[in-house]
């Protein structure tokens, strides 16, 4: 795991990258392409409400000397009527996959998630073919709960999933 990893919130400098992370498809590579959105979405979500909000949100992931290689994101949601938990994800720029950022951020995340807000739960999921990011997932703390079958449209084609979480207990401890 790298620790030279931190967690801060986007600035303008930063934009450029994100977009480039989500619309291009080189770039966001096999798992993080969904096809093509709506132009500078991104950049008016930023401008109204800088990616943080009470149901969710989104933080850049950066290096050494404060250098953006990619993003983590969350969003409530709800596993009982009265029983919200976070789902989270991360995109890494291409040049910085590998290096062990992805590990890092995720626990930073998690860390401060049970840090800041209320739930008990954070969940991530992942394509079953994307053994890296289960790797990470596992390296960062979270547990391997089964296989959510056809749960995600990508490319033309429903893949299965793997879910994982961790628990405030097995952070906070």
């Amino acid at each position: 795991m790298s620790d030279h990893v931190k967690l801060r919130p986007f600035v303008a400098k930063d934009l450029d990258l994100l977009e480039q992370l989500f619309e291009d498809p080189v770039e966001a590579g096999e798992f993080g392409f969904f096809g093509h959105r709506n132009p500078g979405a991104l950049r008016r979500q930023w401008a109204e409400q800088g990616f943080l909000s009470p149901q969710g949100g989104r933080l850049a992931v950066v290096g050494e000397d404060d250098r953006l290689v990619g993003e983590v994101q969350w969003r409530e949601v709800f596993q009982g009527p009265a029983s919200p938990c976070w789902n989270i994800g991360i995109g890494l720029l291409t040049a910085e996959r590998g290096r062990g950022y992805g590990t890092r951020a995720q626990r930073l995340l998690a860390e401060y998630l049970f840090a800041h807000t209320r739930v008990n739960r954070i969940e991530a999921s992942t394509e079953i073919i994307n053994i890296a990011e289960q790797r990470a997932l596992e390296r960062a703390g979270f547990t391997r709960e089964g296989v959510i079958r056809g749960g995600c449209f990508r490319a033309g084609v429903w893949r299965d999933m793997v879910l994982y979480s961790i628990l405030r207990a097995e952070v906070m401890a």
